[in-house]
């Protein structure tokens, strides 16, 4: 006798009953891009609902997330002066770390995440210290600024570190510098299994961490490469690391279930800026049903594996998931 599957679909109060994968609210973490000066909302073009803020303006939307039940965010901060090495981003003064104290003081319930890179504060856009001989990033040199710069936002009241740069030894390094500086219990969700891809271009007019030579393909991941993507984030999982991530994620899906089952961690994924792009244009030019591809498109994030989906349509889903 063949099986019916459609008994169990025949009811809508059946099929939500068997329904194997849920998306919530407490999913998501939520983007915010701050630049010094006050009153500053600029839309990006290439990320249509994206903006640059300034803090006053963060401060604002911190309520209109925690409206919407989002509690989560990750801060990218984009200094007006950028040097050789980022020197704002190891400041205790400069954007990123004034940015969490005002944050903290007036939404202290709000889960602050920090993203450690150099690329946005660096004037060449790359993720570090540049090794001129093999026009790439030194990794080790860029480890030892790393540390300074995680601890920075410790201190500042940062509930979770991300390093976003791909530098190898980064998750033993943080750990080791937050674990000195008393910040033991501070956790780590990291880039661990990051692809150099072309899904990224509109975070380059967001962040405007353009690289002015070059590309990253030295130090992030070729997309061709599986069974290194794995050993990535193992590497990560037994040098500390208390979260997992891929990115991106759509193109990558495999890759998230693979390591979701490889590894005891719990699993984000970065809805990345070329993936949220393609959406909200298909959708403004009325190619696809927005909201309920959208809605898909999150429900394949959990089905392969993922805990938490950082994503720029989190405000959107938000609203989806209460109507």
């Amino acid at each position: 006798m063949f099986q019916r599957f459609r008994r169990t679909r025949l009811n809508k109060h059946l099929r939500a009953l068997v329904r194997e994968t849920q998306v919530s609210v407490d999913d998501f973490i939520y983007p915010l891009f701050i630049r010094p000066g006050k009153g500053i909302k600029k839309e990006v073009s290439s990320m249509p609902g994206v903006f640059q803020m300034s803090i006053d303006e963060v401060l604002k939307e911190c309520q209109v997330l925690k409206e919407l039940g989002l509690y989560s965010i990750i801060l990218f901060g984009i200094p007006d002066v950028k040097d050789s090495i980022g020197s704002d981003s190891l400041c205790e003064h400069g954007i990123i770390a004034s940015s969490i104290r005002e944050i903290k003081k007036v939404h202290p319930d709000m889960f602050v995440v920090t993203d450690l890179c150099f690329c946005e504060y660096t004037d060449h856009g790359h993720c570090g210290i540049i090794d001129e001989v093999h026009e790439t990033v030194h990794n080790d040199a860029t480890l030892k600024i790393s540390g300074q710069q995680a601890v920075i936002h410790a201190k500042a009241g940062a509930d979770m570190i991300a390093p976003s740069g791909m530098m190898d030894g980064i998750i033993e390094t943080l750990r080791t510098s937050l674990d000195e500086a008393g910040f033991e219990n501070l956790p780590i969700m990291a880039y661990s299994t990051k692809f150099s891809s072309g899904y990224y271009g509109p975070f380059r007019d967001v962040a405007e961490s353009t690289p002015s030579f070059g590309d990253r393909a030295s130090y992030q991941m070729d997309p061709a490469n599986r069974r290194e993507a794995i050993a990535e984030s193992i590497s990560d999982e037994a040098q500390g690391a208390d979260i997992l991530m891929v990115k991106p994620v759509l193109a990558y899906l495999d890759i998230v279930r693979e390591i979701k089952d490889s590894t005891s961690l719990p699993m984000a994924v970065y809805n990345v800026s070329g993936e949220y792009a393609m959406l909200k244009f298909a959708g403004m030019n009325n190619l696809i049903d927005y909201d309920r591809v959208l809605m898909e498109t999150m429900i394949s994030f959990k089905r392969a594996g993922a805990d938490i989906i950082i994503s720029y349509h989190a405000k959107e889903v938000a609203k989806l998931l209460s109507s």
